[in-house]
């Protein structure tokens, strides 16, 4: 959890609402920094004397370009999400401490940047290792795998409004609007995955909201979680994994292993479905993700080469028209192409 320079006075419902759970006490000096990084919440390290702590409120319009609107409701089902991950896996999310549902807000424990350095900087830094990214795909293996099949879980998490505002609307179908050629494809992938109930999915799985702490990954950011398809999670952690292999030097055969191993270790986790039918899905979303960071509302801020943005609209296209069964067949179809890229007289920067 990194902070940002500026210092800022809060909303004083903020104050209220730490002494109000008792996380602060009457005449105590709390200072507020606001954290970098997000566009869909208000996010604070509150310092009071001897102890930290992160407040986290859900915005109603998100930090884009686009006009992307969404439920802040959300921010009660992050809250829940969490309290889950910490009952089976308690290193894995920082600890939860107290939540306000009218007020869209809730407080979880600090963690110090020193100790829990996020994994996107460690990856744009050129500090690639397969381990912590086989630790992310066993961590979220596990998770669903602890969710598969509970009917207490689905009715608690049955979200779809959220993720269709969050995730379904302004990946998939925004891209299908993008690309007319594709867009049969895309809202298919679309509908199909709205309609898979399967385990707790997180739904933001990014390099950007895990931690690399000292037991193991840390995921932050489920305001999209819901109970859906577990094959989103998996696709959509490897996607940024491709993505940052376009724009990391010296390190493409480094990131592409620890998609691969990621993807490994999640599947030995699967035992709810069929192996196969879980990669497929996996694998033919995938490329629907990697077109979205392109083209989508979302668009990754790192891919500023007009080059780097025509190669993934290139291989994603070509992957939509002739999905692969397996993640392996994606990371090979990426592999080979990104070899073609970097030969001589290629024309495209590396």
């Amino acid at each position: 959890m990194s902070t940002a320079a500026a210092q800022v006075g809060p909303d004083p419902a903020l104050a209220d609402f730490l002494l109000a759970h008792k996380l602060a006490e009457p005449g105590e000096t709390a200072h507020w920094t606001p954290l970098a990084g997000g566009v869909s919440s208000d996010l604070w390290r509150v310092d009071l004397p001897g102890r930290s702590l992160c407040v986290k409120r859900a915005l109603a319009r998100l930090r884009v370009a686009a006009d992307w609107q969404a439920p802040v409701s959300r921010n009660a089902y992050e809250w829940a999400w969490m309290r889950f991950a910490a009952r089976h896996e308690p290193d894995s999310v920082p600890e939860p401490l107290a939540h306000d549902a009218e007020a869209g807000l809730f407080a979880m424990a600090f963690l110090p940047p020193e100790q829990y350095p996020v994994w996107k900087a460690q990856l744009f830094a050129g500090q690639v290792e397969a381990a912590t990214a086989g630790a992310v795909g066993q961590l979220l293996g596990t998770l669903h795998a602890a969710s598969a099949g509970d009917v207490t879980l689905a009715e608690e998490f049955a979200t779809d409004d959220n993720f269709h505002a969050l995730r379904i609307e302004p990946y998939l179908l925004a891209t299908a609007a993008a690309h007319s050629d594709l867009g049969d494809i895309l809202q298919g992938l679309a509908a199909r995955t709205a309609g898979t109930h399967l385990a707790l999915v997180h739904g933001d799985v990014s390099p950007k909201n895990i931690l690399v702490g000292p037991s193991g990954p840390v995921l932050l950011d489920a305001e999209c979680a819901w109970y859906g398809d577990p094959a989103f999670d998996l696709a959509f952690c490897v996607n940024h994994l491709l993505l940052k292999s376009l724009v990391v030097p010296g390190h493409r055969a480094d990131l592409l292993d620890s998609a691969r191993v990621l993807a490994e270790e999640y599947v030995g986790c699967v035992a709810w479905e069929p192996v196969p039918v879980l990669e497929a899905r996996a694998a033919s979303l995938l490329p629907a993700l990697l077109l979205a960071r392109v083209d989508g509302k979302s668009p990754v801020e790192y891919l500023t080469d007009d080059p780097h943005r025509q190669f993934v609209r290139t291989v994603a296209s070509s992957l939509l028209r002739a999905p692969a069964l397996t993640m392996a067949d994606v990371l090979d179809a990426w592999a080979t192409a990104l070899k073609s890229q970097t030969e001589p007289g290629s024309g495209t920067p590396d």
